[in-house]
């Protein structure tokens, strides 16, 4: 079964901090190849953090304040979001790499970052 349960958004002011979870299906995890993406009103959704056997990769966007990490006996990714801005409000989800719209994809959890 293919299932990943997001959680941990909530409302901070700028320069805040939060760390979402994601707990990942056996089927998933075992991909070794997962990311955090997010969703933005009126905007595509967009790949802000991945990791795979060779490390985690970001974009530019984020990088530097934001550190994916996992655990694998729990099947658990986190991603701890520091020095939060306003344009990183979205809703945040964690799926496979190179997910696309037909794949499952979860509830998500929303992010507001707002003074």
């Amino acid at each position: 079964q293919v299932r990943v349960v997001e959680s941990g958004g909530g409302s901070v002011q700028p320069g805040g901090s939060l760390r979402l979870s994601c707990v990942i299906s056996r089927t998933l995890f075992s991909l070794n190849a997962m990311g955090w993406y997010r969703q933005a009103p009126g905007k595509e959704r967009e790949l802000v953090a991945a990791i795979t056997s060779d490390g985690g990769n970001y974009a530019d966007s984020v990088k530097g304040r934001f550190t994916l990490s996992r655990d694998s006996a729990a099947r658990t990714m986190y991603l701890q979001m520091n020095d939060l801005k306003p344009e990183d409000t979205a809703v945040y989800y964690c799926n496979k790499l190179r997910a696309t719209r037909r794949d499952y994809w979860g509830q998500g959890t929303q992010v507001t970052v707002s003074a």
